[in-house]
């Protein structure tokens, strides 16, 4: 059955496919350790189904097996890249030119993920289902269920849990999405995966905002992604230097790591890039109304944040790299009706303006 569903995985577009038990994570004492810290911010969802996390019987009665799915999001040749180098911000950066462009983290540069994903992992889940007899029950999972993905994924033999705290796969980097379907049917577990960070610290020093706090411990409250999507109101001020110009989410920490250098292209992702989100100029960001977010971003992870998300952001952006010519357009933003793109807009005029003076 295993041979069997790792074939269909793959013909599905899926570029790796593992199992594991549906035996609790080990991590789960530690996950429960970090929301007591409330490091987690106020993504209250974790702490409200943490007890599902911890034991995946809660999440489907009677399951027996885990199977972890892979996705890769590099596109083609991008990631040849040395562990001594850093990779570019932006899909053929060198080719676009903006008064103020921006970073999008690149997972967020395709069609939404859980979309694309979901599709597939419908079919694999019924090819799994009829693998079982009448009592067979599976669910599947794109980012969104109580389920400690990353745990199952190394001790599925997926890739390992790097310093940085997402996962590593030495077939694939760091730059994948997870994917996973819980089953009643019992599978061989796979042998689980070892760290191979060694002595590698690259990840913690490349995060802006020192969010990394240890090896393997992240305070997700300093996390420029958490900041930039998670987060709902303003941005704390101490933090808005440490974002540049990124408006969605950080790679720093994932582009830091020298596993990158074995990344390869996925099958799946490939026909859902969005090319305009390679570096959208900030000053165009800043004018879309709700229609115009809308319009741009439906279908993507970005619509998530709201026009009110993405306009904070844009705004913080250009507080920290627009000079005087993004003035005007900052100070309409500053009367917008929206009082978190406004306070936001009035602190990006007034960094613009003392650098103006320091000149």
């Amino acid at each position: 059955m295993k041979a069997a569903i790792r074939q269909r995985a793959a013909e599905l577009g899926f570029d790796d496919c593992r199992f594991t038990t549906a035996a609790p994570p080990a991590s789960a004492e530690k996950f429960q350790d970090w929301l007591a810290q409330q490091q987690h911010g106020e993504m209250a969802w974790l702490e409200r189904n943490a007890d599902k996390r911890v034991e995946p019987q809660k999440v489907l009665p009677g399951a027996k097996s885990v199977i972890v799915l892979a996705v890769s999001y590099v596109a083609s040749g991008e990631w040849r890249v040395m562990s001594d180098q850093q990779p570019p911000a932006t899909h053929n950066s060198t080719l676009i030119t903006h008064n103020f462009p921006s970073v999008i983290a690149r997972y967020a540069q395709f069609a939404d993920y859980h979309d694309v994903l979901a599709e597939k992992l419908k079919l694999l889940t019924a090819f799994v289902d009829a693998l079982g007899d009448a009592s067979t029950k599976s669910l599947w999972y794109v980012d969104t269920g109580p389920v400690l993905e990353r745990d199952f994924a190394q001790r599925a033999g997926m890739g390992f849990v790097g310093k940085h705290t997402n996962l590593i796969s030495r077939r694939l980097g760091n730059w994948i999405f997870l994917a996973e379907i819980l089953t009643t049917l019992e599978l061989a577990p796979d042998a689980p995966e070892k760290n191979h960070c060694g002595s590698c610290t690259r990840c913690l020093t490349a995060c802006p905002t020192n969010a990394i706090t240890a090896p393997f411990q992240l305070d997700a409250r300093r996390c420029i992604s958490y900041l930039t999507i998670e987060l709902k109101g303003a941005i704390p001020v101490e933090l808005r230097p440490a974002i540049g110009h990124r408006i969605y989410g950080c790679d720093d920490c994932l582009a830091a790591c020298p596993w990158n250098k074995f990344a390869r292209e996925g099958q799946l992702m490939r026909a859902h890039a969005r090319k305009d989100l390679a570096a959208p100029d900030l000053l165009e960001l800043l004018a879309l109304d709700a229609a115009g977010f809308k319009a741009r971003f439906a279908g993507t992870p970005m619509l998530r944040t709201k026009r009110r998300g993405l306009l904070r952001n844009v705004c913080v952006a250009l507080g920290n790299v627009g000079e005087a010519t993004a003035l005007p357009a900052l100070t309409r933003a500053a009367d917008d009706p929206e009082p978190l793109i406004a306070e936001h807009a009035r602190w990006a005029v007034a960094q613009i303006e003392a650098r103006c003076k320091g000149h």
